[in-house]
């Protein structure tokens, strides 16, 4: 029997004692933003094209990039029984999804039902990455799901284990099904605090497609809020080998915008909001862009 290695056990302790860190080099705050019109993901915007506003305040940016910084990649995978046939289409096409990432990107591999278990830490190997997701297939599927605490628990392994340099971002592959585990404001903060973005991707059951699904009630959570608040994006996968792929490539293309921080009492939590400029609006007309809603200043 496996034990429960999400870090909910054996590193909680240390990790609650982790400051959140938001910054490049020093003291910059860092905001992930993905930027996508009718036609696509938009490449190529400079740093005048970008409105950032900190608890209603724009922002002077001091840099931006896209598809420069690293990768820590975090594939967290349901497990309960409904998801055995999805996941083994998603396993089949792990090594090709992967080569979307570059070299020194990371990976590690994680499932969850009602705890969560972590099969393989951080790797910049990414043919031993997929190699582990092929794994995923024979392991034990049953139990309930707990979406929102795997999430936490993958927080919180970043926290720990990831390089505050490096872009963070956790990929979760779920029918968003779950029995309630945690309130969702406590999984927003724990990703606030690890600078984590959180995007999944939704397969259904042949059952739940053709039959309605219960309404949502007090014991059921899904992760479209947490998925919102830190920026990411779901995609209802019909084909998930192609969705894994094409979910990688967006997260590989999202721009990083950094700023000064502004003078706060550290810990306290801020909000981010962020725009295209009007000018930039004209230029790419529809564009939509998805970013964390907000962060906790650094502790120095």
């Amino acid at each position: 029997m496996r034990k429960p290695a999400l870090l909910a056990l054996i590193l909680a302790a240390v990790l609650g004692a982790q400051d959140p860190v938001f910054r490049s080099g020093v003291s910059l705050v860092r905001v992930d933003a993905q930027v996508s019109s009718p036609a696509g993901i938009v490449d190529g915007l400079r740093l005048e094209d970008f409105l950032v506003k900190d608890n209603g305040q724009p922002q002077t940016l001091r840099y931006s990039s896209q598809d420069e910084d690293p990768l820590d990649l975090l594939l967290l995978f349901d497990i309960s029984e409904s998801m055995r046939p999805s996941i083994r289409r998603v396993a089949a096409a792990a090594h090709t999804a992967l080569s979307e990432l570059r070299k020194g990107d990371r990976i590690a591999v994680a499932d969850f039902n009602t705890d969560s278990y972590l099969m393989a830490g951080f790797n910049d190997h990414l043919k031993e990455a997929a190699d582990t997701v092929a794994r995923v297939v024979d392991l034990r599927f049953g139990g309930g799901t707990h979406i929102l605490a795997a999430v936490n628990d993958a927080a919180k392994y970043f926290a720990k284990n990831s390089d505050p340099h490096r872009r963070r971002a956790i990929l979760v592959f779920t029918d968003d099904e779950g029995q309630f585990s945690m309130r969702e404001k406590s999984v927003v903060d724990r990703m606030w605090q690890s600078d984590v973005l959180l995007c999944g991707l939704i397969i259904r059951s042949h059952e739940q497609t053709q039959f309605a699904s219960p309404l949502p009630g007090p014991n059921y959570e899904d992760i479209l809020g947490v998925v919102e608040k830190t920026g990411g994006e779901t995609v209802d996968a019909d084909d998930p080998g192609h969705a894994f792929r094409e979910m990688l490539r967006r997260m590989r293309k999202r721009y990083s915008l950094y700023y000064n921080p502004p003078p706060g009492k550290p810990g306290s939590e801020r909000k981010v909001s962020v725009e295209l400029t009007a000018e930039a609006k004209l230029k790419y007309a529809g564009a939509q862009v998805l970013a964390r809603k907000g962060y906790f200043l650094p502790h120095p």
